[in-house]
């Protein structure tokens, strides 16, 4: 996530964190026989998650020896904030739950331990996505477990594809032919997300990478993706106000029919259940690759913590089907391991299998400490070509400018 965090203050809350993991290694291993309170911190405040989660919370009390948990939740923009400020006052969890985009600046502060040998003596890094598994990867040492696991695809109104004589696009050319035969009057052929935040980058990264392009060669591939956009919305298939929608924005547009199309994730299933008319899911149009873009969360331990090795305990029960299956399901989202997709809701919901199918080719946003810079980058081209103040070259050659500074900074 992009957060407003200078990078002095950064800086300072990186050496602090240091200093704090230096001073708590030798304590890294330091469960004592008896209860162990563990602190655990998370966004997930919506009352929909809470039965999951106090289930997951109960099972693991019941399960591991000797734990106890405490949980504390934070705003979702807020979780990242106050763990790298809790490098500076002390006030750290001993684990937490946090976006996979954390990773980036998470992962470089040294505030995360070091799982490495653990997950070495456990084994089961090969029961993971390649895409959910890279995104715990920070400098060669795993600094996480996967916890669930989301990414994109195209959602399609199947009566209005039905009633053009089209079928669901499978590449670039035929995703702008077909939405632009799905417009008429005040409905679009396709809604996505452009809004200058991290989610409209999530949904334009799938375009940079299907172009053949990444972030170190922007300033071509980058051109390339945007300028398909751009040319969706010249002809009108894409409201030019999508730079101001959510993806929650998005998913209404498509609920009142106003979008024959939409880029969204699997969190909108249970919503698009409840519409009264018949959808389905497709892989995302590919152009020279195919390509989406990981979403979900991972569990972190922190160096600091007095109880890493009872942690890591957690971390290792909560992975057990018979823990892992119902707290997914609970939450609507998918799993990050190979070995559980046959169980669960999604082994038998032909929507979650379609996004399952596609988590092989699930992109990590996996750029460094300063993704944050190059993400911003990314927004701002976006919103300059669809708002008609740059051309696509002009825009993707100013933010490469910015995303190269970036990514050199690690």
């Amino acid at each position: 996530m992009s957060y407003s965090v200078d990078r002095r203050g950064f800086l300072r809350v990186s050496g602090a964190a240091a200093a704090t993991a230096a001073l708590g290694l030798a304590s890294c291993s330091s469960d004592t026989s008896g209860p162990v309170t563990l602190s655990w911190w998370d966004y997930f405040t919506l009352d929909n998650f809470q039965p999951g989660m106090n289930r997951l919370i109960k099972d693991i009390e019941a399960g591991v020896p000797d734990v106890r948990i405490e949980r504390r939740t934070f705003p979702f923009a807020e979780l990242e904030r106050q763990i790298t400020l809790g490098a500076i006052s002390g006030d750290l969890p001993d684990l937490a739950i946090v976006d996979n985009v954390s990773m980036n600046t998470l992962g470089g502060s040294r505030l995360l331990a070091d799982l490495t040998a653990r997950v070495d003596a456990w084994g089961q890094a090969d029961a993971y996505y390649k895409g959910p598994w890279s995104g715990c990867q920070v400098g060669g040492k795993t600094l996480g477990i996967p916890n669930n696991s989301n990414c994109l695809a195209l959602y399609c109104n199947t009566r209005m594809l039905e009633s053009a004589g089209v079928e669901p696009p499978t590449t670039w050319d035929e995703l702008a032919a077909t939405a632009q035969k799905l417009t008429s009057g005040d409905r679009y052929g396709l809604a996505l997300s452009a809004i200058r935040t991290e989610e409209g980058v999530f949904q334009f990264l799938p375009f940079l990478w299907q172009a053949g392009g990444d972030l170190d060669s922007f300033a071509t591939f980058g051109a390339t993706a945007l300028s398909f956009i751009d040319g969706m919305v010249r002809k009108g298939s894409l409201s030019g106000q999508c730079v101001g929608w959510t993806q929650q924005d998005v998913n209404t547009r498509f609920l009142n029919q106003r979008a024959a199309m939409q880029i969204n994730g699997p969190w909108q299933i249970p919503t698009l259940k409840k519409a009264d008319f018949d959808w389905n899911v497709v892989p995302l149009p590919r152009d020279k690759e195919a390509a989406t873009c990981l979403g979900g969360e991972n569990w972190v331990v922190m160096a600091d913590s007095k109880h890493v090795d009872k942690a890591w305990e957690v971390l290792e029960y909560t992975q057990r089907p018979s823990v892992l299956v119902p707290y997914l399901v609970s939450f609507g989202e998918l799993p990050a391991r190979k070995d559980l997709a046959d169980r669960g809701s999604w082994a038998s919901d032909p929507a979650l299998r379609l996004f399952l199918s596609q988590l092989p080719l699930a992109r990590p946003r996996q750029y460094g400490a300063h993704y944050a810079e190059a993400s911003q980058a990314v927004a701002e081209a976006q919103q300059a070509v669809l708002t008609g103040s740059a051309s696509p070259s002009a825009a993707a050659r100013t933010a490469a400018k910015k995303i190269d500074k970036a990514l050199g900074e690690q």
